[in-house]
């Protein structure tokens, strides 16, 4: 909606119709191998006749419905419901005319990043929101009462606006364990250590460490999101309440104990190389979970059973099955 200002149909149509989320699926797969073994992708995506014999990779379809939106904006016949309201396509286009560097192949570029970059993490941490919130004794239901004392019913708001979740703190607190809990992206991003190498400080008793300039280290945002020092002995449990003051906790207690967690979440990563959609993300993240709790009794078909979470770039879970029903008033 953001990109084309027109929505790709799967919520409509319930199927995966052109086969582009399982192509997302398969790269993500492939990243997860050439991303530890990087001579993997010389020997397979980078060799000609090893793509002659196992045909085109899984970008090209991606690459095809880019173009075809591209040449369906410039011909004027894409279908839109607000033209006078500028998109992301318009905006790369806007780019091209003032900028001799920007042709068509950088805008598809653009494009594709749009695409493929914030779709599964974000559903990623919705479908954790969901399920450890119905699996988790107190969540769901604390977080129902949030939305009636916030005097939101399914009645008056089919949607829930940011504006309205930024008054719930429950929410964020259930969202944000839910992405420290299962980060969207689960495998180390690889970074060169600057001029004058960097200390590593260590636990209580042992000696801190330096690791040479033009060392590669890589974080993994789920390993680090367990460090009990941080997040305390319950790290390993989803506890949206970790997120909040707790009982007989100061202000000033609260906000030592709120920085560091900040300081050391990586979900997102940080500095310089922070995902630049992550308050887009987030805000989907809210609003959707918070407008299915608002507007529907659900319950897990199978609350015994845990689900399957796939060790990907992004890791994807199945098994999230539910029972809904549309709430009345």
């Amino acid at each position: 909606m953001v990109t084309f200002s027109q929505p790709f149909g799967y919520l409509s149509s319930g199927t995966d119709f052109d086969g582009t989320l399982r192509s997302s699926e398969t790269i993500l797969d492939y990243f997860a191998w050439v991303g530890c073994i990087p001579f993997v992708d010389r020997l397979l995506h980078k060799n000609r006749l090893a793509q002659f014999l196992l045909g085109p990779g899984g970008f090209n379809g991606l690459a095809v419905t880019c173009v075809g939106h591209l040449i369906a904006r410039y011909q004027g016949n894409d279908s839109r419901d607000d033209p006078t309201q500028p998109d992301y396509l318009d905006r790369f286009i806007s780019a091209k005319a003032t900028n001799p560097k920007v042709d068509d192949n950088q805008i598809v570029s653009w494009i594709m990043i749009n695409m493929g970059a914030g779709a599964d993490t974000t559903a990623i941490v919705i479908r954790s929101g969901l399920y450890y919130s119905l699996r988790t004794p107190g969540v769901w239901a604390r977080l129902r009462k949030e939305l009636a004392d916030a005097g939101l019913s399914a009645a008056d708001c089919p949607i829930v606006s940011l504006k309205q979740t930024r008054r719930l703190p429950y929410l964020e607190a259930v969202v944000r364990e839910a992405i420290r809990y299962l980060p969207g992206v689960s495998l180390g991003l690889e970074r060169y250590v600057p001029a004058g190498g960097q200390r590593l400080s260590s636990e209580k008793g042992h000696q801190d460490s330096t690791v040479p300039e033009g060392t590669i280290l890589a974080f993994n945002p789920w390993i680090i999101n367990r460090n009990r020092q941080v997040w305390g002995d319950d790290s390993y449990e989803f506890k949206p309440e970790r997120w909040l003051r707790g009982d007989g906790e100061s202000e000033d207690e609260f906000a030592r104990r709120l920085r560091a967690m900040n300081d050391t979440d990586l979900s997102f990563g940080a500095g310089s190389r922070i995902c630049i959609g992550k308050h887009f993300g987030l805000l989907q993240a809210y609003k959707v979970v918070a407008t299915l709790a608002l507007n529907y009794d659900i319950e897990l078909v199978h609350p015994e059973r845990e689900w399957t979470v796939i060790n990907s770039w992004f890791p994807r879970q199945e098994g999230l099955e539910v029972s809904m029903a549309r709430r009345v008033g």
